[in-house]
């Protein structure tokens, strides 16, 4: 099944336009996304101010974003620089 996958990931990056490229605010979102994502696999719901924790409240000054020290999540594009967007295109 998953050697199924691959195929089909192949084949459609394979037919993907060669003008198909992602502008720099699209890679800064999806670069935003996986380090949020990353961090919320760890367990804790407060990446960012305006995620919400377990009672529902808002995380605000909570948030690892927030708080000086240990993980430090992008949570805004502006959070983003040239050189990580240019190592993701160099990635792909």
């Amino acid at each position: 099944m998953r050697s199924i996958a691959v195929i089909t990931f192949a084949l459609l990056a394979a037919l993907a336009p060669a003008h198909a490229q992602l502008s720099d605010q699209q890679i800064a979102e999806a670069i935003v996304k996986q380090s949020r994502e990353a961090y919320y696999a760890t367990g804790h719901p407060c990446a960012c101010p305006e995620d919400r924790a377990r009672n529902g409240s808002r995380c605000g000054g909570r948030s690892a974003y927030s708080r000086p020290g240990g993980a430090m999540p992008k949570c805004y594009v502006s959070d983003v620089t040239k050189a990580e967007i240019d190592a993701f295109r160099k990635r792909r």
